[in-house]
């Protein structure tokens, strides 16, 4: 934290980041709450992410050309007026479902800049021998976010209904930004040439090269299909077999924060040189055992017990995964290969949350199984298709040649 400019940047992402997990656990609810239909909520989280991978080259070319901090703040505003847009919308009672489905998924476009830039800002603003501590730091903020936002979100819901949930989540967004404007932005060594298009090109071609960004895809996209059904399942499985209100939801998203940041902080004061992959795996293996309880729940306590162990894999998931990442790119790539690392690590989210509402209509102990087969399936990927530390010469040369070619 006494890195100049890493305290503003920890404030700023913060506050997003508990705006978002207030979004997460206010948009499902609110879905639920007014239109009745997990299907509608499965589809609405789905458009809400779905662009933003698409377009994640040209975010990623953005970032590296005009910079990162500016970015993030143009997403916060976008994020912000697209929420007090639904709010005021539906309570004039002026928001069919296409209407919704339009607002969030033009929304989503922005969302690799924050995603992205903020993630990249991190190793930029820290020195290396500091990246596992930054990465803790990191990875607390999504679980700090979580603890503190979800449980928030699931109370206004409950008291105040769906829509002050959302524009108050739009008011943290507002803050987020105020925060982040005044973020100096950081001086990188990447010097851009040609077009934007050109240049996110060249972002797309070079992670789909390096074997390390591309095997972290696999592994991600596959887990993310399980975190998109649990996004919706888990709020139909508290509401509807367990009959209880939107502020158990938020709470137990938040029993899986609390139990995440402590082993987030745990993990990051731990090296984890030449032993990332094999912390993704076993967080994975926790977190496939946790999904693995739900089906059985048939009592609050156990969805909770459930959850804070899904809570405590994230730790070592994300610390494991932010430095690998950030160890085998290119700085001068930082932008470009995170924004079409992430999206494409990520892209497992919308899918898991389209095919949750026709699998919940169905069975939702189908549904969570199928969650507990993907996330089983991605512990295979970081050691069969992620190079060990014998097989990095190989990918560097490759890597830069890529580069160069591009």
């Amino acid at each position: 934290m006494r890195v100049p400019g890493f305290t503003r940047l920890y404030v700023g992402l913060l506050l997003g980041r508990m705006a978002g997990s207030m979004l997460f656990v206010a948009l499902v609810l609110f879905v639920l709450q007014r239109y009745h239909s997990p299907q509608l909520a499965g589809a609405t989280a789905f458009m809400a992410a779905l662009p933003g991978v698409v377009v994640s080259p040209l975010a990623g070319a953005m970032l590296d050309r005009y910079g990162r901090a500016r970015l993030v703040v143009l997403d916060y505003l976008v994020a912000a007026f697209s929420l007090g847009l639904i709010a005021g919308l539906s309570t004039l009672h002026l928001l069919p479902a296409p209407v919704l489905l339009l607002i969030v998924a033009i929304a989503s476009l922005t969302n690799p800049l924050s995603w992205a830039g903020s993630r990249s800002l991190f190793p930029i603003l820290a020195p290396r021998h500091l990246w596992e501590r930054a990465n803790g730091l990191d990875s607390s903020g999504h679980v700090i976010a979580t603890l503190l936002a979800s449980p928030l979100a699931g109370t206004l819901v409950g008291l105040f209904g769906g829509e002050w949930a959302l524009a108050i989540s739009g008011a943290v967004y507002v803050g987020a930004a105020a925060v982040m404007l005044r973020l100096p932005e950081p001086r990188t060594t990447a010097a851009q040439v040609g077009s934007v298009l050109s240049n996110a090109w060249q972002g797309l071609m070079y992670t789909l090269r390096n074997p390390t960004l591309r095997g972290l895809a696999l592994t991600l996209s596959t887990f993310n299909i399980g975190n998109g059904l649990l996004a919706i399942a888990v709020p139909v499985l508290v509401l509807g077999r367990l009959h209880s209100g939107p502020s158990t939801v938020g709470l137990l998203w938040g029993a899986m924060g609390a139990a995440g940041l402590v082993s987030a902080l745990i993990t990051g004061r731990v090296p984890s040189d030449g032993r990332e992959r094999h912390l993704i795996v076993g967080a994975i293996a926790i977190g496939t055992v946790a999904i693995a309880i739900l089906p059985f729940a048939h009592s609050i306590v156990l969805v909770a017990v459930a959850l804070a162990l899904f809570g405590l894999a994230t730790g070592p998931f994300d610390i494991g995964l932010f430095t690998l990442r950030q160890r085998r790119t290119d700085p001068a790539w930082f932008g470009r290969a995170f924004a079409v690392s992430m999206s494409l690590n990520s892209v497992g989210n919308p899918i898991g949350s389209a095919i949750a509402g026709p699998l919940i209509a169905w069975s939702l102990d189908a549904a969570l199984w199928v969650a507990v087969a993907a996330t089983a399936i991605a512990m295979i990927f970081p050691i069969l298709v992620i190079p060990g530390e014998g097989g990095l010469a190989g990918q560097h040369s490759r890597g830069k040649q890529g580069g160069e070619t591009a």
